[in-house]
């Protein structure tokens, strides 16, 4: 996994030094070359593990395999808008998910070469940058007695500002992509509330890593997020990711209450 996310980002760099061409798939998000390209070096990679793979641009095509109960999870390129406006603050998602939860995640920002990894060990940051993996550093979540919250930069919602005030939250922090996850995994941040739609592809990566941290993702019944759901076009519920499940139960309730 790690190594196919290496692969992409090498692919995704090179679009990204030249001028970016982006058009509209059917439900009006944007898709690059770097998309298609990327998601064809990773499917290289994993294929043989014979390990079936749910890849957001082979959805796009209608290329669905039949998944069981363990598949990879593949974003070639999480943070399209953020790719094409520049900023860097993209990333390749790669996750496996046993049994409707992901166990292995790993989440690389191409630009820095960040790079975080999930599993049953644990948590861990490395850089990547040059094309081989640095010395891996574990991390964990960290508690305050002041919230801070991750907000996405390019989708917001009106009951962010009511959460942020119950819950005392003392800053925002604004990031695109799976990096929200990252934050909260090594401690920047204690709290990323999801009020607006995700796929699965988006989110299973960034999971694992966070709960390898030592964190949480609930949906708004308080229930750990699960994979898998063939039956709403593997669309996620609105979540609540955050440090610690209590707090993560207790922001899901809160959710619930604003959007009543």
């Amino acid at each position: 996994m790690l190594d196919a996310a290496v692969a992409a980002a090498r692919v995704i760099l090179d679009v990204y030094a030249r001028p970016i061409t982006a058009v509209s798939k059917s439900d009006g998000s944007p898709v690059t070359e770097a998309d298609a390209a990327a998601e064809a070096i990773i499917l290289e990679y994993l294929r043989p593990t014979g390990i079936p793979v749910l890849g957001e641009e082979s959805v796009a095509a209608g290329i669905i395999p039949t998944l069981g109960d363990r598949y990879f999870v593949v974003d070639p390129l999480d943070g399209t808008k953020e790719f094409i406006k520049r900023n860097g603050e993209f990333t390749v998602n790669i996750a496996l998910v046993e049994f409707g939860l992901p166990v292995m995640g790993v989440v690389l920002a191409p630009v820095t070469g960040e790079t975080f990894i999930g599993d049953a060990t644990g948590a861990s940051f490395c850089n990547t940058l040059s094309g081989t993996a640095s010395e891996r550093t574990s991390i964990a979540v960290a508690s305050a007695d002041r919230l801070r919250i991750v907000a996405s930069r390019s989708h917001g919602h009106a009951a962010l500002a009511g959460l942020c005030q119950t819950l005392d939250v003392e800053a925002d922090v604004s990031v695109g992509s799976s990096l929200k996850f990252c934050l909260l995994a090594r401690g920047d941040a204690q709290l990323y509330p999801r009020f607006t739609p995700t796929c699965e592809w988006d989110t299973a990566a960034g999971q694992a890593v966070l709960e390898a941290a030592g964190g949480a993702v609930v949906t708004l019944d308080g229930e750990r997020m699960r994979y898998g759901k063939h039956n709403v076009a593997f669309l996620n519920p609105y979540f609540v990711a955050a440090s610690s499940m209590e707090l993560a139960r207790r922001a899901a309730g809160e959710m619930t209450r604003l959007l009543a």
